[in-house]
C-alpha cells in the first residue's frame, strides 16, 4: 500500500507521507516550487523519475525533472510547437472565433508508456497538441495526426478558453494502444503508437449543443477518462453532462444516469483490479460548480454503475463549497486507499475504499493534481 501522495497545487508541489503524529495518519512532509503553479505531476513507475509541469504565466511553461526522489529538481526540455507554415490555414476556435495558436499554453497531462517502451512519455497540452518523447523527456515531437486532423476544427475550450488534452491512458500490456481525452473534442484511440487515431464516442451525448450536434464525436467534452489497470478495455468518463462507461475500449459508451446526487463533476477514479468499481466527486452543475446542498461527498459504484453509494463519513456536510478538479482524485495500487483534494486547499484520505474519510489538511493552495506513489515507497 502506498505511503506517499504527491499533491500539485496552485502554489507548489507537496509530498504527503504517513505519520503517527497526525490525527489522519498522514501529514505534509515536503514542499517544492513553493509559490509557483504546478499544473501536473507524474512519477514514472519504471524508473522513479519525477516530472513537474509549471505554468508561469508571463514567463511561460516549464517542465522540471528529478532523479533523486524529489530532493533536487532540474529544468528539462519543454514541448515546443513547430512554427506554423505560411501555407497552412488557421484553425479557428468555433466558440471564440479566434485562431488556435501554435504555442504551448499549459501542460495538462503526463503519462509514461509501459516497460515495453522504455523512455517513452506522452504529454497533453493546451491548445490541444499531443507530444511524445522517446528519451525520458529530453526531446519531444508533436503528434501530427491529431494536430492535423480536420476534426480539430470542431474542437473548442471547456474549462479553459482553448481546447486541451487532459487524459492519457496507456494500455498496460501494449503501449502502442493509447486513449486520450480532449475538452472539447472527444476520446481518441490509437492502436499503433500514434500513427493514426479514431475518435470513439458512440453513446456519448452533449446537451450543451443544438439537437443536431448532440452526438457529434468532435464536440464531446469528457472531463476525464480513467482506465482499469487489470482490465484496460474498461473505461470510465466523467463527462460535462453525465457519466459514461465502456467495456470495449471505447467502441461503445453507456450512460450512467444513477450516479447521484449529481452526474456533473470533473474527477473519476477506477479500481485497478475491478473495472466495475469507480469513484466520482459530484458537483451541483456547470453553472454553480459547488457541492450539492453544500455537502462534500464521494459516490462509489461496485456493479458497473447500476447502483451507487453516497460516501460522506468524515467529509464536511455543512456550508462546504469545495470543487474537485479532474486530476485531484486518485486511488492507489491496492484499490483500498483513496485521496482527493479541492479548490479550497483541503485534502482528504480514505483507507477503506471511501467508506470513511479523514482530513489531512485544509491549508494547501487550490489542488490541481493528486497522485499516489504506486511503487509502495
Amino acid at each position: 500500500m502506498s505511503s506517499r501522495i504527491f499533491v500539485a497545487t496552485r502554489k507548489g508541489l507537496f509530498t504527503v507521507r504517513r505519520s503517527n503524529s497526525h490525527a489522519s495518519g498522514w501529514e505534509v512532509a515536503q514542499a517544492a516550487f513553493v509559490g509557483d503553479p504546478v499544473t501536473m505531476f507524474m512519477r514514472d513507475p519504471r524508473d522513479g523519475r519525477q516530472y513537474a509541469a509549471l505554468r508561469h504565466g508571463h514567463f511561460g511553461v516549464k517542465l522540471h525533472a528529478s532523479s533523486d526522489d524529489g530532493r533536487t529538481w532540474n529544468e528539462t526540455t519543454t514541448p515546443v510547437y513547430p512554427e506554423k507554415p505560411a501555407d497552412v490555414e488557421d484553425v479557428i476556435d468555433p466558440m471564440r472565433n479566434k485562431p488556435i495558436p501554435w504555442t504551448l499554453d499549459m501542460i495538462w497531462s503526463l503519462a509514461a508508456a509501459g516497460a515495453d517502451q522504455p523512455g517513452v512519455l506522452w504529454c497533453g497540452t493546451l491548445p490541444g497538441g499531443l507530444f511524445r518523447s522517446d528519451d525520458h523527456g529530453k526531446s519531444w515531437s508533436l503528434n501530427r495526426f491529431l494536430w492535423e486532423t480536420p476534426a480539430r476544427r470542431s474542437w473548442f475550450g471547456g474549462g479553459f478558453d482553448l481546447p486541451g488534452i487532459h487524459s492519457i491512458c496507456v494500455h498496460p500490456q501494449d503501449s502502442n494502444r493509447v486513449t486520450v481525452g480532449v475538452s472539447c473534442g472527444g476520446a481518441w484511440v490509437t492502436e499503433n503508437g500514434g500513427e493514426t487515431w479514431e475518435n470513439r464516442t458512440k453513446g456519448m451525448y452533449a446537451n450543451y449543443m443544438p439537437p443536431e450536434q448532440r452526438e457529434n464525436p468532435d464536440i464531446q467534452d469528457p472531463h476525464l477518462v480513467a482506465q482499469c489497470r487489470s482490465n484496460p478495455d474498461a473505461l470510465w468518463v466523467q463527462h460535462h453532462n453525465g457519466v459514461f462507461r465502456s467495456t470495449d475500449a471505447g467502441r461503445q459508451w453507456h450512460d450512467i444516469p444513477s450516479a447521484g446526487p449529481s452526474t456533473f463533476g470533473f474527477a473519476v477514479a477506477v479500481h485497478p483490479n475491478d473495472g466495475d468499481t469507480a469513484w466520482l466527486v459530484p458537483a451541483l452543475s456547470d453553472e454553480k460548480r459547488v457541492p450539492v446542498d453544500g455537502k462534500v461527498v464521494v459516490t462509489r459504484t461496485r456493479d458497473g454503475g447500476k447502483t451507487f453509494d453516497t460516501l460522506r463519513s468524515g467529509l464536511p456536510q455543512t456550508n462546504a463549497y469545495d470543487l474537485t478538479f479532474r486530476h485531484a482524485l486518485d486511488v492507489d495500487e491496492t484499490g483500498d486507499l483513496l485521496a482527493f483534494g479541492s479548490t479550497t486547499g483541503s485534502l482528504w484520505i480514505s483507507e477503506d475504499q471511501g467508506d470513511t474519510w479523514r482530513t489531512v489538511t485544509t491549508n494547501l493552495p487550490p489542488v490541481y493534481c493528486v497522485d499516489f506513489d504506486k511503487s509502495g515507497a
